[in-house]
């Protein structure tokens, strides 16, 4: 027991020397929990009768889907309103606190912004629904359109990131990130939700990919797995400047082709070949590809 007791005191006084402690209650921070339970629903959401179990049809849909927008509303903005209030405690200090007048000005705000994704989710849709298309017409394997919303990695990596960059446009902490690793651990699929990414977009198979913040991807653009889009340089201080590639439209990325640096360009209609390492631009049309092992030091 008084081994235990030692352990004990151990564990505290790291508490004191190393921090990673929470100190201000559980409610402060956006639940990892209650954001994966969230991204749940949002899927069925966006595709309704794909996930559930229930028997959708057009006399129910209207109803279900009102129940689900009612429920998503309200769990959306609590999580919301805990990122905002995240932020204002870090810019004011943690020991101020929110006082009343600034946790009504975090609901508030919370309630706008979930509004006002409620209100994108339609158009969000109309990407989707191109995504599924350049999928579709870019995999000969897939036999259905449902296949790919139903088994796709890629595809279900494009649909959440797609909802965290909305999050990430509104400058809501937190939320973003989590939703981009909840996703990451699923597929093994890693983009930052503040890429830009236009429609027509396919990863096909994708584990290991990685798109950085700062990445912006033109329309009608197909990477497979292991493809990074990275930075050059990886200095702290580099934060808020572009660090990440632009891909023109109708480009081809083939597997594990790294792609590094914020003033990097891939010309529209370029190939880039499997393997490739690329840290400069590329004019348009271009077809790259690494020279075969024997021909390297030739």
């Amino acid at each position: 027991m008084r081994r235990l007791e030692k352990n004990i005191e151990a564990i505290m006084k790291s508490y004191d020397d190393y921090g990673l402690v929470n100190h201000t209650g559980g409610d402060n921070l956006p639940s990892r929990e209650s954001m994966e339970d969230i991204m749940h629903n949002l899927d069925d959401l966006l595709f309704p009768g794909y996930r559930e179990q229930s028997e959708l049809d057009n006399d129910n849909l209207r109803l279900i889907t009102g129940e689900k927008v009612s429920r998503l509303e309200r769990d959306l903005i609590r999580e919301v309103e805990k990122s905002i209030g995240y932020a204002l405690r870090i810019n004011q200090g943690e020991g101020t606190g929110a006082q009343g007048s600034e946790q009504g000005g975090c609901r508030a705000a919370a309630e706008m912004v979930v509004d006002d994704f409620f209100e994108e989710l339609p158009h969000i849709r109309s990407f989707l629904s191109m995504d599924l298309d350049a999928a579709f017409r870019g995999d000969p394997a897939a036999k259905t359109p449902d296949e790919v919303i139903l088994s796709y990695p890629g595809y279900q990596a494009i649909a959440v990131h797609r909802m965290a960059h909305f999050f990430w446009t509104r400058q809501v902490p937190l939320i973003p990130r989590m939703m981009s690793e909840i996703i990451h651990g699923r597929t093994g699929i890693d983009i930052h939700p503040g890429a830009e990414i236009r429609e027509f977009f396919f990863i096909d198979h994708g584990t290991g990919v990685v798109i950085g913040e700062t990445a912006v991807i033109g329309k009608n653009v197909k990477i497979y797995q292991g493809v990074t889009l990275g930075a050059l340089s990886v200095k702290k201080e580099e934060a808020g400047r572009k660090r990440h590639p632009t891909i023109e439209d109708d480009v081809t990325i083939y597997a594990n082709a790294t792609i590094l640096g914020g003033k990097t360009v891939i010309g529209r209609g370029s190939v880039i070949g499997g393997s490739a390492w690329i840290t400069e631009s590329v004019p348009a049309g271009s077809k790259i590809y690494p020279a075969p092992v024997g021909q390297q030091n030739g």
